[in-house]
């Protein structure tokens, strides 16, 4: 049988900051997410179709916030001091978005997956010097697990010895989550793919030309 997808859309209310979020995701992969200040659908990528606002208007997704925001306070008066607060332990990853070419602008993604309950902040450090400019992040993405996962983007041009950090920061806890991004085995350019080449077949060559001067040398 085929694999089996996933429409599902996902809302989340919690006393920190995002207080609202909802998201429209298939199979993990996020295609929209509701600006609930501009009360409209913001699709993933620009290059997605506007999403039909007759399917679901902004005044029944408000209403659903409110349901949600009541529930949350009812709830969590009823079992403060009961049950321990659910936290996840994210983790990060970071990955050039185009494969590696020292000198050559490139986009680093930081990857932050098992974020629970989706309130956390990402930053970038090049050889410990606090980056801002040219960085955007995604709005958060619900998984099955139930956690969500947060992606930040950083355009770079890689050079030797480079140091990129990610730092991944949460209010009210004692500890950073950190991933490094250091250039190595760069893809080798286009030019030196053609020196090499060259200097093979010149190589294969010389070495053609010995073995016939050895022949000759070896019948005399």
């Amino acid at each position: 049988e085929p694999p089996a997808h996933t429409l599902s859309e996902v809302l989340f209310c919690q006393p920190a900051m995002p207080s609202l979020g909802l998201a429209l995701t298939f199979d993990n992969d996020q295609l929209f997410w509701f600006d609930f200040p501009r009360s409209q659908w913001t699709p993933r990528l620009p290059e997605l179709p506007p999403w039909p606002p007759t399917l679901e208007t902004p005044a029944q997704l408000l209403q659903d916030a409110r349901v949600c925001q009541d529930l949350r306070r009812t709830l969590t008066g009823m079992v403060t001091g009961i049950l321990p607060e659910s936290k996840g332990v994210p983790v990060a990853d970071v990955f050039p978005l185009q494969p590696l070419a020292l000198g050559v602008p490139n986009t680093l993604v930081c990857m932050v997956g098992n974020v629970f309950p989706p309130s956390v902040e990402i930053s970038w450090q090049l050889d410990g010097v606090p980056i801002t400019q040219g960085v955007t992040q995604t709005h958060y993405t619900p998984t099955n697990d139930l956690s969500f996962t947060r992606f930040s983007y950083l355009p770079v041009t890689p050079a030797a010895g480079d140091i990129y950090t990610c730092v991944m920061t949460r209010e009210g806890d004692n500890a950073s989550v950190i991933a490094y991004w250091v250039p190595q085995n760069p893809e080798p350019s286009e030019e030196l793919e053609t020196a090499l080449c060259g200097a093979a077949m010149t190589l294969g060559i010389l070495l053609g030309i010995l073995g016939v001067i050895m022949i000759l040398a070896g019948r005399r």
